[in-house]
């Protein structure tokens, strides 16, 4: 049986207790609703989280040279499996522009190929051009939720995602995206080439993002307040 610090005993029994006096649960995801169900055995009532959607456009506005990459967006840490991504793309010698910062930087710097650029923090205006001059996100994590997805779609630009966590929940396969199921180089690089034989519509892509936009968060926390 393994081991477990005794503050760490401590802080699963007090979270189970506090669990019982919670008036009602709120999960961010059916992905985490199944959580709250497993491990408080409480039901609860599924509410999106927000994206800004005004922030992002179809690429129409942007006056962008070279749109024949592909993009990744978020924090450098290892559960995000930039690490994946970047070896298949080395093997497949696409263009991979990556915008973030994190521990992860210079270890996966140091991997990448000639193809694969690190553009650090960008500003909110530059990180919407990139979004829609890409050819589709890489999202090769498990999330709770994930709005890089929704940004990207909201861009008009499907998503190459891991089918697992709250991908699966805002990206429609073949529709606005694809999914890898294996968390394998060989999987991800098969979604890519099956990818690249698929025409996505923006539009498309753009109206499954407004499904999550702020307006309707607020209608629904409105909504579940007053029932």
């Amino acid at each position: 049986k393994k081991f477990l610090p005794p503050f760490i005993t401590y802080l699963r029994m007090w979270d189970q207790e506090a669990s019982k006096r919670v008036d009602e649960f709120w999960a961010i995801s059916d992905f985490i609703k199944e959580r709250i169900g497993k491990y408080y055995r409480q039901p609860s009532t599924v509410i999106y989280p927000p994206v800004n959607i005004s922030k992002f456009q179809i690429n129409t506005k942007y006056k962008i040279q070279n749109t024949d990459y592909y993009f990744m967006a978020g924090r450098l840490v290892s559960y995000k499996r930039f690490d994946l991504a970047i070896k298949v793309f080395n093997r497949l010698g696409l263009p991979l522009k990556i915008v973030g910062i994190g521990p992860e930087f210079k270890k996966l710097k140091q991997m990448a190929g000639k193809n694969i650029e690190f553009l650090d923090l960008v500003s909110d205006e530059r990180l919407a051009e990139l979004y829609a001059g890409s050819r589709a996100l890489i999202f090769p994590q498990e999330e709770d939720f994930g709005i890089v997805p929704l940004e990207s779609m909201a861009s008009g630009k499907p998503v190459i995602a891991y089918g697992a966590g709250g991908a699966l929940e805002t990206v429609v396969e073949g529709e606005t995206g694809l999914f890898f199921r294996e968390m394998t180089e060989d999987s991800l690089a098969e979604a890519i080439r099956k990818f690249e034989t698929i025409k996505f519509d923006p539009w498309v892509c753009r109206r499954q993002a407004e499904r999550f936009d702020v307006f309707v968060f607020k209608e629904n926390i409105l909504k579940n307040l007053n029932t």
